[in-house]
């Protein structure tokens, strides 16, 4: 009998502060992973849906989204289309999963709807190694539920004032879904971004974070970068936009630094 390929690692991008490089993150972390040999879905969950726009999925291609995958049960692989960078796989999302919360409420199981979507054994024909969930901007029944499925979560922190406001009740969140439907959840890491070493504030919230947060913290920082910025409008992350700009180089050196952390964890 042939053994069953490894189930691929499911990684939450989450914060619920909006504008911290989180929908950046999912897609360049994807795009590098991808780039590294390592078949990847980022999974849009985020009623923006901006990874799917940024990604050249527009709203005409999603015959099915993550909507359908939560909430109506469609499966995985009929949601899940090419983003036209090999290797790189998404989950489209849309605007209707604003309405998700409000909808998940007297449904069972309403915590673990994306967990059996995506731990479905079927899914183990897609050959993914990693998932990504883009979680939306907030603490909600979506995020809840994007902890529950995920191995780890990755925190997007940018590097402005009052950044580490906020931090604590996501803490607090994942400690609570932890205790509750997910014992085996842990930080994959928090990830400073939108950095400019000419700033002192920059430099100053960095150095808050190593000091209260520790080992969480990437050494990999994600500059302030314009071609960063600029690679939604192409439809492209920003790897294969500008390959060797501070952005696209940042990102790679991300993807390396948690593969490495990854494989001292399993070793």
């Amino acid at each position: 009998m042939p053994e069953r390929s490894p189930r691929p690692r499911i990684i939450a991008i989450a914060n619920q502060k909006g504008g911290v490089g989180k929908t950046t993150t999912a897609i360049n972390l994807g795009a590098a992973l991808a780039e590294s040999g390592y078949k990847t879905l980022l999974v849009d969950l985020d009623p923006q849906s901006n990874a799917s726009t940024g990604l050249g999925i527009g709203h005409e291609l999603r015959e099915h989204t993550t909507y359908d995958l939560v909430l109506e049960g469609v499966e995985l692989q009929r949601v899940v289309q090419d983003s036209g960078v090999e290797g790189l796989y998404v989950a489209p999302g849309t605007t209707d999963l604003s309405s998700a919360d409000v909808e998940m409420v007297s449904m069972e199981r309403r915590s673990f709807l994306l967990r059996d979507a995506l731990r479905h054994p079927d899914t183990d024909a897609l050959g993914l190694r990693f998932m990504l969930i883009d979680c939306p901007p907030a603490l909600n029944l979506l995020t809840v539920n994007a902890m529950v499925a995920a191995d780890s979560v990755l925190v997007p922190l940018q590097t402005e004032f009052l950044a580490l406001e906020g931090l604590s009740q996501l803490m607090l969140t994942l400690r609570q879904v932890r205790d509750t439907a997910n014992p085996d959840l842990r930080i994959e890491g928090i990830v400073l971004t939108m950095y400019d070493g000419r700033n002192k504030l920059s430099q100053q919230v960095a150095g808050d974070a190593r000091e209260t947060l520790g080992g969480l913290v990437y050494e990999t920082i994600v500059p302030r970068n314009v071609r960063i910025s600029e690679a939604p409008g192409y439809a492209m992350p920003v790897i294969g936009y500008e390959p060797e700009s501070k952005g696209a180089l940042a990102y790679r050196a991300l993807a390396r630094e948690m593969l490495g952390k990854q494989a001292q964890i399993t070793s």
